[in-house]
């Protein structure tokens, strides 16, 4: 599934290419052409993006005239040609010259601003987000029993993490993603949350996630680059029995909450 950083380039994608223009939207897929069918012609405001989850503001004159996207695991916004209809598209938004293609989204709903505001309030702080209040994440980690490691794949609370940054971050703050919230410093969470905003703005900008520290890059140590499908330079995400880069010692794996856990033992000793 994206993480928060991919939602969050296209957003800005979409607000530097198509905000306030008029656009033609339909759904050549046939499954959202009648949602289509009250927007198109209208312009769009505003793409925001809250942790995964995608919303398109249009000036319609009615009350529902929001868009609102999840890709979930298999789907995809793609910007094309205007022309290029190839595969299974639930939503077409295009101008003369330029496409905005999903193909596969968990959904794409229509929704009134009411819908929206109800929406957000079941999301969490946003790392990405100006508006993100880490203080309300601290208050309910602070009294929290679950691991750590669980908790920062809550979408509740830590809005737009996932399974490469959970691993990532913790490996950089030295923290055992076993250790329950109530059992971490308000420093250790500061600390914690400063890490994911530097590293998810950095993931926005270069479009992967990289998370290895000058020392520890392919040039510094002489190392092969990684190859891996999702790209970038990790410490131990999809890493499991290959030496730390720090330590030297097997990199472990363990299913929490359904995704596979990565972790050095010997660095973030619990």
């Amino acid at each position: 599934m994206p993480e928060g950083h991919v939602i969050h380039r296209l957003a800005r994608t979409l607000n530097a290419e198509f905000r306030g223009q008029a656009l033609h939207v339909t759904s050549p897929q046939g499954r959202f052409s009648a949602e289509a069918a009250l927007v198109t012609g209208s312009q769009l405001t505003v793409a925001e993006a809250f942790g995964k989850h995608l919303f398109l503001h249009f000036d319609a004159p009615r009350p529902a005239h929001i868009f609102y996207i999840h890709l979930g695991l298999i789907g995809q916004l793609r910007f094309e040609d205007p022309d290029d209809l190839h595969g299974q598209i639930r939503l077409h938004l295009a101008t003369e010259i330029r496409a905005a293609n999903l193909r596969g989204p968990q959904w794409c709903r229509l929704i009134t601003e009411e819908v929206y505001h109800a929406a957000l309030a079941k999301i969490g702080q946003d790392p990405l987000r100006a508006d993100a209040d880490p203080k309300a994440v601290w208050a309910k980690v602070h009294r929290s029993r679950r691991a750590i490691g669980s908790l920062l794949m809550d979408q509740h609370l830590f809005a737009g993490v996932g399974n490469i940054y959970r691993a990532e971050v913790l490996f950089r703050q030295k923290i055992s993603p076993f250790r329950p919230g109530n059992q971490l410093t308000a420093a250790e969470f500061d600390a914690l949350w400063q890490d994911l905003v530097e590293l998810m703005a950095q993931g926005v900008e270069a479009g992967r996630i990289d998370t290895v520290r000058p020392a520890h890059t392919p040039e510094a140590m002489g190392r092969d680059p990684r190859r891996d499908d999702h790209g970038g330079e990790v410490y131990v995400y999809r890493r499991a029995g290959l030496p730390c880069y720090v330590c030297g010692s097997p990199i472990s794996e363990k299913v929490m909450d359904g995704r596979n856990l990565f972790w050095c033992p010997h660095c973030q000793a619990a």
